[in-house]
């Protein structure tokens, strides 16, 4: 009976999650939102990775060997531990998830334009459509703001930049926040009717007013709870960086841990995982603070209730 009612509660905050910005408290919306806690999603994409693509491009000849002769081994364990999503992109904006980690390429050898999103591997996605499916989204939901963090670029050249960008414009049009906007609190962006903080990881940005620059991300590089955790308490105690930042709660392992653990994939070590986080999650709070925490990203925010978890953080705030 008890549990049924704890779901039934995870439930309802999931349902309020796809509105959630909107229906923060009004003494929240003056709030800067690098003082707000944000959901956030870690490789966004990676839930729509092809298994039969080729590697990217900063892959080792040596694995690109190894995956040469032994694929019927390393894709399905590339599959398993390069994987951090299950949900698609709009099911994670339902959600609740207002920070996205896009990681773009053009591939080798491609004789198009076409652009994907990669992890290891590319994916079936294509980044143009899928932005477009961001787009719509927002249409739709006028009081959501959201963060774009584009990254890595492998295989762009100047060209294929600025016709990225151009399409980027296009896209988001007036929905596009310029970085020398002053004031970003809920209230002065709906006013504005800006939506999409966009940031460029690339130097192709810095001419372009409307794209921001790299947002610092706190990575553990840890494969447990406990050093992850502890990792994240000393970045807490050198202080918060200026603007938005990211803690990101996402456990990482090297291949050695990956051929000794066959059975095991990221979402179980996730899982596993998980309660240790939580408790951690749970004690954080946003704010001006320097120990305070803004953008909180995650792996499989579907099977785990990240969103919930962060968008109550700002209950704190009151």
């Amino acid at each position: 009976m008890h549990s049924g009612k704890l779901m039934d509660n995870i439930k309802e905050d999931e349902i309020n999650n796809e509105e959630w910005m909107s229906c923060l408290p009004e003494k929240l919306w003056d709030v800067p939102l690098t003082n707000l806690s944000i959901p956030g999603s870690h490789d966004a994409m990676s839930y729509c990775l092809d298994i039969t693509s080729p590697l990217i491009r900063s892959e080792s000849d040596t694995f690109r060997l190894l995956d040469g002769v032994f694929c019927c081994f390393t894709r399905p364990a590339i599959y398993r531990w390069a994987t951090t999503q299950v949900q698609d992109i709009v099911e994670q904006l339902t959600a609740g998830i207002r920070y996205f980690d896009l990681r773009i390429a053009h591939k080798q050898y491609d004789s198009s334009n076409e652009l994907y999103f990669t992890h290891v591997i590319y994916t079936h996605a294509t980044v143009i459509k899928t932005l477009q499916t961001v787009a719509s989204w927002l249409e739709s939901h006028p009081k959501e703001i959201i963060i774009l963090a584009c990254s890595h670029f492998e295989g762009l050249d100047h060209k294929l930049h600025e016709e990225f960008i151009y399409s980027l414009k296009k896209i988001f049009g007036s929905k596009l926040c310029p970085r020398n906007e002053v004031l970003l609190t809920l209230r002065s962006l709906w006013t504005s009717g800006y939506q999409v903080v966009l940031s460029y990881e690339d130097q192709s940005a810095a001419r372009h007013v409307d794209l921001w620059p790299a947002i610092p991300y706190l990575w553990a590089n840890k494969p447990n709870a406990e050093e992850l955790l502890q990792y994240l308490e000393w970045q807490k105690q050198l202080g918060r960086p200026e603007g938005f930042f990211v803690a990101g709660l996402n456990l990482t392992t090297d291949r050695c841990f990956i051929t000794s653990h066959p059975r095991e994939s990221l979402q179980t070590l996730t899982m596993e995982n998980w309660n240790c986080v939580r408790k951690w999650l749970e004690d954080q709070k946003p704010g001006a603070e320097p120990t305070s925490l803004n953008i909180i990203a995650g792996d499989f925010i579907g099977p785990v209730p990240l969103c919930s978890i962060v968008i109550a953080l700002n209950k704190k705030l009151l």
